[in-house]
């Protein structure tokens, strides 16, 4: 599969008639079909239903569709970007961080490094254990993250500390509190995220086990606006550091832990 064949399925999804997509295309009808046909053949799924009346996208199609928009948005901003970067002359700099440090420090760094004329940035959103991964094969310089992850060839640093804090949404029973451990483990959980581990979701886990409690998982979540909406939707509660209290969502109280 090749970019032009997603470029030719999207043409003929918004189109939903072969002659006026080749006509947008500037090639014939018929080789369009074919590739059509091919790219099919190689999803293993029908794309279009065809009728007398033209093309309907069949529920494959749809998705299809959907994402083949998203990867070739991808690939034009990539291809800008990297003009962008080549006229500048500009050095590259890639950072990785996790999305609770954007409550905090993380925007004045980058706004300051931004305002730097020999520099591009790319940011890119990883979980700690990722960052290793990227940081190694040199697709970031520089990671932000929650977790220690014992690797001899990466230098880690803690810049600050933070605690954690319940979320639970309005009206809970710990509301107005200062609860305990024990306390919330009468409570259903919401664990974040659910891959990949060793994440947050470890270091949570590992909170109640050296009590000698365990917890009611609820839920499962990747990412952490996922699991404040499953609170707000008072599937359960969740523990999230404390910068993101700044975040003030409506539906969601925040309190400190006694321990």
């Amino acid at each position: 599969m090749e970019l032009r064949h997603l470029r030719y399925f999207c043409v003929a999804a918004e189109e939903l008639n072969m002659t006026r997509a080749a006509a947008r295309l500037h090639m014939a009808q018929p080789p369009l079909t074919r590739q059509i046909n091919q790219l099919e053949s190689e999803i293993g799924a029908r794309l279009f239903e065809r009728g007398p009346r033209g093309l309907t996208l069949t529920a494959a199609g749809q998705f299809f569709h959907e994402h083949a928009l998203q990867i070739l948005e991808k690939v034009d901003t990539t291809v800008t970007a990297t003009r962008r970067i080549a006229r500048s002359h500009r050095e590259l700099f890639g950072i990785g961080f996790v999305p609770s440090l954007f409550y905090g420090q993380l925007p004045l760094l980058v706004r300051g490094l931004r305002q730097k004329d020999d520099v591009e940035l790319t940011l890119v959103e990883l979980t700690s254990i990722q960052q290793i991964q990227a940081l190694k094969a040199g697709r970031i310089d520089i990671g932000f993250g929650r977790l220690r992850i014992d690797d001899p060839e990466i230098e880690q640093e803690i810049l600050f500390e933070e605690p954690l804090m319940v979320a639970m949404p309005h009206g809970h029973p710990l509301e107005g509190t200062t609860p305990s451990m024990a306390e919330l483990a009468e409570y259903p959980l919401i664990l974040f995220p659910a891959t990949p581990r060793p994440s947050m979701a470890d270091t949570v886990l590992g909170m109640f086990r050296r009590r000698g409690l365990k917890a009611k998982i609820a839920q499962e979540a990747n990412e952490m606006q996922t699991a404040l909406g499953l609170v707000v939707s008072d599937l359960g509660i969740t523990l999230v550091p404390e910068q993101v209290k700044r975040q003030q969502r409506d539906g969601i109280s925040y309190a400190y832990l006694a321990e």
